[in-house]
């Protein structure tokens, strides 16, 4: 017995941290949790039935979500537990891990199915948990600055390979995403100000101001420039909330 979408949209209308979407083949909504309901600003799963992601988020925002979309139901492969910063409508910036899969009737790709989960907070009682917090608070003090994982092993008295795994178990994010994530929280605070966008790469580790777009882009799915101008335009209309 196999579940359809429609036990999977049930089962994860309880599930208040997990947004859950299945499209057709052309990235129509043909399935949605309440949660996606609820963080797009709408009261009822009909308002975004039959809508794109272009139709449903801010322009630049739901661009990149459909050309996720386009990807994945042209390629046939899969995207898995992407790191991305989500701007909703209803609630501040939050950070997820975004997986979405291809759905296949008689070997053709028809549509797709995916959910991002919300990026939880470490468990503090967990044994390992201060041991990890020497590596977190070294990356905090040097988020612009080369970092060696060697020597994040070495603080947190792990080999290499115990503590990318310890780390990720604990935080839900290798140390090399984890610092991608402290650099573009920073970029995405020094955005709502009024530094160009040269001098926000240099402060958050990027000598390279097209290495920066491209890495901001991959997370966040809008250049620094839209994030500015997407966040100054929500303030002023009042539409993304200042905590998530």
């Amino acid at each position: 017995m196999q579940a359809g979408t429609a036990e999977l949209e049930a089962l994860f209308d309880i599930v208040p941290d997990v947004v859950f979407f299945a499209k057709d083949a052309e990235g129509r909504y043909s399935s949605v949790n309440e949660t996606l309901v609820r963080r797009c600003g709408r009261q009822h799963k009909w308002e975004l039935l039959g809508r794109t992601p272009v139709d449903v988020f801010p322009r630049p925002l739901g661009e990149s979500y459909a050309a996720q979309d386009r990807q994945v139901v042209r390629s046939g492969e899969a995207i898995l537990d992407r790191l991305e910063l989500h701007l909703f409508p209803s609630r501040g910036p939050g950070w997820c891990v975004t997986r979405k899969l291809p759905v296949r009737e008689r070997g053709r790709v028809v549509g797709l199915v995916g959910i991002s989960r919300d990026l939880g907070r470490p468990d503090r009682r967990d044994p390992v948990y201060p041991r990890l917090a020497r590596v977190v608070d070294h990356l905090h003090a040097l988020v612009a600055e080369t970092v060696r994982v060697d020597h994040l092993a070495r603080l947190a008295e792990m080999s290499v390979s115990q503590l990318e795994r310890q780390f990720e178990r604990v935080f839900q994010l290798t140390p090399h995403r984890f610092l991608v994530k402290l650099r573009v929280e920073r970029a995405a605070h020094l955005l709502e100000g009024t530094e160009g966008i040269a001098a926000v790469a240099q402060a958050c580790g990027y000598a390279d101001h097209s290495a920066f777009t491209r890495q901001f882009r991959a997370v966040v799915g809008v250049t620094p420039s839209d994030y500015r101008r997407l966040r100054r335009q929500r303030f002023a209309e009042g539409g993304f909330a200042e905590a998530a």
